[in-house]
């Protein structure tokens, strides 16, 4: 069942998106550098969480025992933050997360480039970065959901990379994941239709090669079978009578 909210809802997820938006934005950027491993980036996290009087969404979630995804290079999705994950020059990595605010959350993601990377993998960042937003320009009153992802997997493939099928964006609110789901490919015109006040997660994840995924020993952690590298952006938003807006944006 699709949750429409009401726009006090919708506040307390923007107060909680601007939070957000300022951790991935204007604080991890200055953290996120060469050098650096998985664990000082989660704690980091976990004392920005702690002085704004938010909860980490995805701590304890499902068994899940970080705050962030933290996935580099070949891994797609669900990275754990370890010690031993030591950023290097050339690396991509993306952070997922979710925080939760006066019992409302926001979950955004964002790729960071350590160092120098070749020119298609800057274009495989920046075509990730672009199709979040072209998707989310379709995310308005009378669209669908197919819309949506239709218009991330025309503009992906055409610049030759491929979309992740196996994970999806999706609603969210009170709840980490509520319905509709939102694949980022499909067909114009499929799937429910966008309707004022609902709020979404939208989140294009892409490979520099083939699409397919394998889970590691660990369960969770999604890599790339051909070992290609991917990149990874999410926005939350909520539908207004003016179109899309960002809450995880400052």
């Amino acid at each position: 069942m699709i949750i429409i909210k009401t726009d006090e809802e919708i506040e307390k997820m923007r107060r909680a998106g601007i939070k957000l938006a300022r951790l991935l934005d204007d604080l991890l950027p200055d953290i996120i550098k060469e050098g650096v491993d998985g664990e000082t980036v989660e704690k980091y996290v976990l004392e920005y969480f702690r002085k704004e009087n938010a909860t980490p969404t995805f701590k304890g979630y499902l068994g899940y025992k970080y705050a962030i995804n933290f996935s580099v290079n070949e891994e797609v999705v669900h990275g754990f933050p370890l010690k031993s994950k030591i950023l290097k020059n050339g690396d991509i990595v993306s952070v997922d997360c979710g925080l939760t605010y006066e019992g409302y959350i926001a979950d955004a993601a964002r790729t960071y480039i350590i160092g120098y990377v070749s020119k298609r993998e800057q274009e495989l960042v920046e075509a990730t970065r672009e199709s979040l937003y072209l998707g989310i320009e379709k995310a308005v009153i009378g669209n669908t959901i197919g819309d949506i992802g239709s218009t991330i997997q025309y503009y992906i493939e055409n610049k030759g990379f491929s979309v992740i099928r196996e994970y999806v964006g999706h609603g969210v609110g009170r709840k980490l994941h509520e319905d509709p789901q939102i694949p980022n490919y499909g067909k114009p015109g499929r799937g429910p239709k966008i309707r004022k006040n609902m709020t979404l997660a939208i989140e294009p994840m892409v490979a520099m090669g083939n699409y397919e995924v394998q889970i590691l020993p660990d369960g969770w952690t999604a890599i790339t079978k051909d070992r290609s590298k991917a990149a990874h952006f999410e926005h939350t938003i909520a539908i207004t009578s003016n179109g899309p807006e960002i809450l995880t944006k400052l």
